[in-house]
Order: C-alpha cells, then structure tokens, then sequence
C-alpha cells in the first residue's frame, strides 16, 4: 500500500503547484520516496515534480485513458514509494466540458480512495472561508477533504480569523503560507516555462517551495492523513501486458528508436517509452538542439511535444540534423510526430526552415487551441489502422497550412467534424496529443515497423 493524498482547489490560479510540488519537495527532503503525479493532460507541472523527487512525473487522465486504468497507472508509477502526491486540475469538481465529473479532481481522487487537501486562495477572505470549504467537502460524498492548506494568507491576524472561522468546519487546517513568501516561477503563452529551459533557476524555485511548505504546513499531519488512505486493490499497470492483447513482441534485434527530448521537446508521457521498451524497442533520447545526428542505428523516431516556436532559430541553424531527420522520413521509417513534432517536420517555422518532411508552413498564432477531442483514424499509419478510436488532447497557439495533407491523421469528433494531421509513408503527424496506455497497441505496431 502507498500512502497517497490529492492537492485540489476551488478554482485555477489557487495555488496547487506551489503546494504540491513543495510538498512532494520537503518530504523528499525527509527521505521519503515521493511518487508525483498530475490530474490530466498537463506536461509542464510533472516536470517540476521530477525535480522534486527525482522520479518521472506522471499524468492521470481519465479521459485519455478512460477512469478504468487509472488507478492501475497510479499503482505502476507509485511502485516502491513511501508517498504519493497528486496534483489536481482546474477546480475540484471541473472536468472534460459537458460529461460531468469526467477527468476531474474529484473522480480520480474516488478512482484512487485517496484524501483531499483543499488549498483555497485565502487573500480576499476571512469568515467566508468556513462557508466555501464546507461547500466543497459537502457537495460530493464520496470525495473526503482531509484538510486546508490557506494560501497567501496576509498576516497572523489573517490566519487566526481565518482559523477561527474554519474550526467549525469539521475540516482541519493542515497550513498556512503567507503572501509575502510566495515562490513565482516564470509563465509564458503555455503556462510554466519547462524545467528543462531553466534547470538551475528551476532547482532554486524547488528549494525555496519546499522551504516555505516545510514552515507553514504541519508536515507530520499531512503525512498522517496521506496514510489514512485504505488499500487501493488494483493490479498495477503493466506496459508488456497492457489492453486486450500482449504489447511484448518478437522483433529481430532491439530496433532503435529515437525520441526527441531538450529544452525544446519536453511534452511526453512516461508509458511511451516503456510501452515502446516492452514491445522490444531500444528507446535513445537526443536533443534537436545539440546533436547533429540521429542516435546510431536509428529505425524510428518519435517528435513529441513543446516549445519549437521558441527554439526556432536554433533548431533551424542544426542543418545536419534536420537533413538526418528528413533522410530517414524519406526512407520509408516509422515517424511519429505530435504538435511541436508536426512543427519540426514542417518546410518552416515563422519563416525558420524546419525538416521539410511535410509540404506545409507553421507559425504563431494569437489563438490558443485548447481542449480534449474525439478522433478517429483515417489513414493507415505507422500508428494506427484505419478506424481506431481513441481521445487526444490539444494545445497550442500555433497554426499549420494546410492543415491536413493528402491522408490526413485523425478524423475529429470534437468539437467539430474535421481532418487533421499528415500521413505519408511511415510518417505520422498530428496536433493531437495522445496517451498510448490507452491504445497500446500503437506502441506494438511502431516497434513492429521499425524491425520490418
């Protein structure tokens, strides 16, 4: 059994991250084995729970992969941990637009039989904060609040208001931290600027989190709570056995496949490359930005999400790996490319010359395209067979013309009908963000190519 509890709020902006990654810092700090995971499709936050607790970062999506596999995805990342700590998303009960509790908070803190703890923005409040929390722990019986955590809490006669009026809530406060003490980590049109764009800088702001979580939370109370937890009494998710059939193939050799990775590729979920391991891939990671070849051997590759745009000048002055790259498209390789890996592929990026492997120009755009989709696949692929089913994620402000080529990627269900993306040879590009412990099979069938 691991200890586990998930950091919610009433609303974005409430302080989550702050508490959440500073909790997971200070109690790795303790020397505890922290297991991070994060409340849906976001890339950037695991990445500074990474850094907190040097273990992947781990996304938990029900809409991606459907509620069914989370609490097995939760069992596999938390393996061997003292402690596991979920971020949540948006507001508590906030999920997928129009299907109710779908991906929110709340259901994958009931999916996980794990204890909540409310951090509410407390800057513009006293007494009212008794009336909301106990709002929130009412609404839902089946969702058990733990404990408050007050965020940018003004002063001590703040704190003692806001503590009298919260002990007749029934809920305890677990902490408070002061306004005046707030860690600010540096945004841009996607949210946190990555971890890997500002490591040192990135490892202070840990610290400086974990600090200020360990002066204002009572962190013996909050582990306490997090062993309250009953058994979870799932299997853990298995990426060589995974879906309905086994993902482990018989391939000659190890075939190499290369993925993307850097300052400028940071987006990619962790069940990728171990469902490529187990289906019998030797998986090597090499930055656009510095390396000027592909790994040795290279059978495959895959170009997952992040910020391209603002590496553009840099990875369009890497001509030898961008012809390397356009080499092995053209070779007839499997290439799977997702929104920043469709950008790279393009002939150019806001007027940069990219890889040239897709007939189409990319560049900014002041709308952000934001949101889950329903896709179906159209093409055959390097990916997926014609008609396979599954639900993505999109987000970007960027835009590609044309927007799908002559075999697009995906059909969309949500929130219009439309095609999308770009299938030609082994290549398979597409804004669409996909999590493959939903459809292992993608896995399986890209390694198979890659050995072919």
């Amino acid at each position: 059994m691991v200890a586990r509890l998930v950091i919610a709020a009433p609303s974005s902006g409430s302080g989550k991250t702050t508490v959440a990654t500073g909790l997971m810092a200070a109690f790795a700090a303790a020397g505890l084995a922290v297991s991070p995971h994060k409340v849906g499709p976001d890339y950037i936050d695991p990445g500074y729970h990474a850094l907190a607790t040097g273990r992947p970062g781990r996304n938990l999506d029900a809409y991606l992969c459907g509620p069914e596999l989370i609490a097995p995805l939760f069992a596999h990342g938390a393996a061997g941990c003292d402690v596991a700590v979920v971020e949540g998303v948006m507001g508590m009960y906030d999920g997928a637009s129009g299907q109710g509790e779908l991906a929110s908070t709340a259901q994958v803190a009931k999916l996980l039989r794990a204890p909540v703890v409310l951090v509410v923005d407390a800057s513009s409040q006293s007494r009212s904060v008794a009336a909301l929390v106990h709002g929130f722990a009412s609404w839902d019986p089946e969702v058990r609040i733990g404990g408050v955590i007050l965020n940018k809490v003004g002063s001590a006669r703040h704190e003692e208001l806001l503590r009298e009026a919260l002990d007749a809530s029934g809920v305890p406060v677990l902490g408070a931290l002061r306004r005046e003490r707030q860690v600010r980590t540096p945004s841009r049109h996607l949210g946190l600027v990555p971890v890997a764009e500002r490591r040192a800088e990135a490892v202070d702001a840990v610290a400086a989190l974990a600090e200020q979580v360990r002066v204002g939370c009572d962190l013996e109370a909050v582990l306490a709570l997090a062993r309250s937890a009953p058994e979870l009494g799932v299997a853990a998710w298995n990426p060589a056995v995974a879906g309905a059939e086994t993902v482990a193939s018989v391939v000659s050799g190890r075939p190499v496949v290369a993925v993307a990775s850097g300052a400028a590729f940071t987006f990619s979920y962790a069940e990728h490359s171990e469902l490529l391991a187990a289906a019998g891939a030797e998986v090597v990671p090499f930055d656009p930005l510095r390396d000027e070849s592909l790994p040795e051997g290279a059978r495959g590759l895959v170009v997952g999400g992040g910020f391209p745009e603002v590496y553009a000048p840099e990875l369009s002055g890497n001509e030898p790996l961008r012809k390397a790259v356009a080499e092995l498209a053209l070779s007839g390789a499997p290439v799977a490319a997702e929104c920043a890996g469709l950008l790279y592929l393009s002939r150019s990026l806001d007027g940069q010359p990219m890889c040239g492997v897709l007939d189409a120009e990319a560049r900014m755009s002041q709308r952000l395209t934001l949101g889950y989709r329903e896709a179906v696949a159209v093409s055959e692929s390097s990916l997926a067979t014609v008609g396979t089913r599954l639900r993505g994620h999109e987000f970007h402000r960027t835009v590609i013309e044309p927007g799908a080529g002559a075999a697009p990627a995906w059909g969309m269900h949500l929130p219009e009908r439309r095609v999308e993306g770009f299938v030609q040879l082994g290549v398979h590009a597409s804004y669409l963000h996909t999590h493959w412990a939903a459809e292992p099979g993608m896995a399986k069938r890209f390694v198979e190519r890659c050995a072919g």
